[in-house]
């Protein structure tokens, strides 16, 4: 039923949206896709341990996917990702208009 899409959609999303440095980690990924180092240098005070936290949980989530590409390895966004980062977008757009300075 519709009820119940709707809840178990929003907790799948609530899940994540949750976790701190996601929202900046999906970012980063972008649409090029990202390396670890560039992830980890375009997100400040994020450390080692909880990018590779966050990454793992992504992974898992099948938001993104990391490809072997010329002896290192890159970040990209699946679908998924796309979508959240599409939803992170609206929620800064929402902060930006909406914010009290």
């Amino acid at each position: 039923n519709i009820m119940s899409q709707t809840t178990e959609g929003f907790k799948i999303i609530h899940d994540i949206i949750k976790l701190k440095w996601v929202p900046e980690v999906l970012n980063a990924i972008g649409t090029d896709g990202a390396t670890y180092s560039e992830i980890l240098r375009s997100i400040d005070y994020l450390s080692n341990t909880e990018l590779n936290r966050k990454l793992a949980i992504l992974l898992e989530r099948k938001a993104v996917e990391k490809v072997e590409t010329e002896g290192h390895s890159l970040y990209q966004l699946l679908p998924f990702g796309k979508d959240l980062d599409h939803i992170f977008r609206h929620f800064r757009d929402i902060e930006e208009k909406y914010s009290i300075a």
